[in-house]
């Protein structure tokens, strides 16, 4: 059992707190910047909640953020009451915000500098996988602190791997968010054209599902975007806010992305439809419109 910090207590941080504190047996205190969410917490598993990030990261051996976005990060990491600032030496901050790769390395020179460790985690899998705790975790960090830490972390995770160096765990999720926008734009379209065309979408399904055409998105959200309801998931707003990280890495490397640039650009349309908070699949709806 180690002592541990958890910091953000959104629809992912709230039920990964909780694995670790049920599934992984740890000592776990908790920050929410909403106080009352952390009181239903602490309510809900146990443990205790504190004033400050910099309170609920005093003397404990890993802390984890799970935040919005880089300011928000930086908002409960840097500063008096930040969490390195109540982190004893030899921790681990360990980051599970999906955020830049240029936010990760300055988050590892600010921990290095207080002689605390950084791996920066974001996660795949949704609401669904944080809540039945089988997400997948990519990581960047060294070797030795990853090794530390993977055993606290496989308590709300099926898959947890060590990608590069600090970064790298920030770069693999936006593979991963390159991937997923192309696939449900591809999905989109397919359901579109059979509805169009009076196609059965289910028995349509059942077939191209068992080939190539076959994937976690279709198998998960072809019946909901069938009925056209999208308030499954991932929603957009946090969609586009990946997106706009991914698309902003590419600026700077070089990396040539029209797909998801234009698939962006179609989140915009469904945004301006009012469905900011639906699933990222509710671009079927932009096409059914």
């Amino acid at each position: 059992m180690a002592k541990v910090a958890f910091i953000g207590l959104g629809v992912m941080g709230f039920p990964m707190a909780g694995h670790l504190r049920k599934k992984g047996g740890h000592d776990v205190t908790v920050y929410n910047r909403t106080a009352a969410k952390a009181e239903e917490w602490v309510k809900t598993y146990g443990g205790t909640s504190a004033p400050t990030p910099a309170e609920a990261a005093r003397d404990a051996d890993f802390v984890f953020t799970c935040v919005g976005n880089d300011d928000d990060l930086r908002s409960v990491t840097i500063g008096e009451t930040g969490a390195l600032a109540g982190m004893k030496a030899g921790a681990v901050l360990i980051d599970n915000t999906t955020a830049s790769a240029e936010v990760a390395r300055e988050l590892y020179e600010a921990a290095r500098a207080k002689g605390v460790d950084f791996i920066d985690a974001p996660v795949s899998g949704g609401q669904a996988g944080a809540e039945n705790g089988v997400l997948t975790v990519m990581c960047g960090g060294d070797q030795q602190v990853f090794d530390r830490a993977k055993p606290v972390i496989d308590a709300y995770a099926r898959m947890v791997g060590l990608m590069g160096p600090v970064g790298a765990g920030q770069l693999t999720k936006m593979i991963n968010q390159i991937c997923i926008a192309g696939l449900v734009q591809g999905l989109a379209e397919g359901i579109h054209f059979g509805k169009q065309a009076g196609l059965d979408i289910e028995k349509v399904v059942e077939v191209i599902s068992k080939g190539a055409a076959g994937s976690w998105q279709m198998e998960n959200r072809h019946k909901t975007m069938n009925q056209e309801k999208y308030d499954f998931g991932f929603a957009v707003d946090w969609m586009r806010k990946d997106l706009g990280i991914v698309l902003a890495e590419a600026r700077r490397n070089g990396a040539k992305l029209p797909v998801t640039a234009l698939v962006d650009q179609f989140y915009g349309d469904v945004q301006s439809m009012g469905g900011n908070r639906w699933d990222t699949s509710s671009l079927l709806a932009r096409l059914q419109k």
